[in-house]
């Protein structure tokens, strides 16, 4: 099992943003590393506390395989200059490729994040 970390920023707190990132941000985790909703075990969301609209595991249950993945949403802690309305995911994912081969996402203002990462097309 390996870990795939991605992070995403929105502009807004509101329903429709949070959930059209996340699975941009979702769909970008899966499609960089080859894996399938059916590989994955788990997965993880956070929010920053300024991010109230919507659970982010709501939205990735709109991805085609995401039925049957088990979802968890938690709050990051309120920590200062930490950065804003960001989401963060954690999908545990069984594979055979080593953790140096996994590639993780980091989008919009979470770059800031992981300079050093980029989102490979």
């Amino acid at each position: 099992m390996r870990g795939i970390r991605g992070a995403i920023t929105v502009e807004k707190d509101t329903k429709d943003e949070i959930y059209q990132a996340v699975k941009l941000m979702v769909m970008g985790m899966c499609r960089t590393n080859k894996i399938a909703p059916k590989d994955i075990g788990a997965a993880i969301f956070s929010a920053t506390p300024d991010l109230k609209a919507a659970f982010p595991a709501a939205g990735a249950r709109f991805l085609k395989g995401f039925d049957a993945v088990p979802l968890f949403d938690t709050m990051e802690p309120d920590v200062e200059n930490a950065l804003p309305h960001c989401i963060r995911a954690l999908l545990l994912v069984d594979t055979d490729k080593p953790q140096s081969d996994i590639r993780h996402i980091y989008l919009g203002g979470a770059i800031a994040l992981r300079p050093d990462l980029q989102m490979e097309e």
